[in-house]
């Protein structure tokens, strides 16, 4: 893919930003959803599996004879492919994130996008991307308060932009996101919150329109086979879906760089098509 042309840098009201999120995902849909898909094909297929495994085995233990004959080996097979999934995801969730943050950021800063370029700047950060969506996850699971989970979060949004751009470590990002959106957070937060409300109603809305379809396919198939192809839908649903939330986060981080160090300002300034190196602060390879 050639380099397009940067993004220009300037302050983005909430509106603006959305609209500018949304004009992005339409210039490059190809190249984000494709990206997207792609790399949710590995967890579509096996979340379909699973899902014709476990109603196919509920079907039989409910055809079953009750008493001594009720066998519940399938629960035992049935966890075991929830696991298999569950590993499986795991693997390829720096991908599935990383992959689309990459590309926007890429895009954003006028250069060229190709998958080499994609499965090497993942490749570079595929360890660190990993602890921060495990961390994500395991401080949802442990928090007992929603809202200190969700202050954390919202205070680290920018984590990955900044790792791509700002070539730092995990550690630095959390800090730099941190002082990024420190004093913006409200802000931040009612961003973050309507992006979920869109995403939401568009899943909503293609999952409407996907099951309907199903129901008139379960006319003409085994009911088995519509449970195996709702399965592997609402994946692909998804990722057609997530990367308007991380396009989000790269103009959230742009928007707050502007804002906070007149990153527009020095753009101009210096006709630089990138956002500098900070002080003491690698460069962008």
């Amino acid at each position: 893919m050639s380099a397009t042309t940067p993004l220009r840098l300037r302050p983005l009201e909430i509106g603006d930003l959305l609209d500018e999120t949304f004009r992005m995902y339409r210039r490059h849909f190809f190249l984000f959803a494709g990206l997207s898909v792609l790399l949710s094909i590995p967890s579509a297929g096996l979340s379909g599996f699973f899902s014709y495994a476990l109603f196919n085995g509920l079907l039989q233990q409910t055809n079953a004879v009750a008493g001594p004959n009720f066998n519940f080996n399938f629960l035992g097979q049935t966890l075991v492919a929830a696991v298999v999934v569950f590993v499986i995801t795991l693997v390829l969730l720096p991908f599935f994130y990383g992959a689309v943050t990459f590309a926007a950021c890429e895009s954003a800063l006028g250069r060229p996008v190709t998958p080499a370029g994609i499965l090497s700047g993942v490749m570079r950060n595929y360890f660190q991307l990993l602890g921060y969506w495990l961390l994500i996850g395991l401080m949802l699971i442990l928090f007992c308060l929603l809202p200190l989970w969700i202050w954390i979060w919202v205070s680290w949004v920018a984590v990955m932009p900044i790792m791509f751009i700002e070539n730092i470590g995990l550690g630095a990002a959390m800090n730099r996101s941190w002082r990024l959106v420190e004093g913006r957070w409200w802000r931040t937060f009612l961003i973050v919150f309507l992006i979920f409300i869109i995403i939401y109603a568009v899943r909503f809305a293609l999952g409407a329109f996907i099951a309907l379809g199903q129901g008139l396919l379960q006319l003409v198939v085994s009911p088995l086979i519509v449970v195996w192809i709702s399965g592997v839908t609402s994946v692909i649903v998804d990722s057609l879906v997530n990367p308007v939330f991380q396009i989000a986060v790269v103009l959230i981080y742009f928007d707050l760089r502007v804002r906070r160090e007149a990153l527009d300002l020095f753009q101009l300034a210096q006709g630089l098509p990138s956002p500098p190196a900070l002080p003491g602060m690698a460069s962008t390879s």
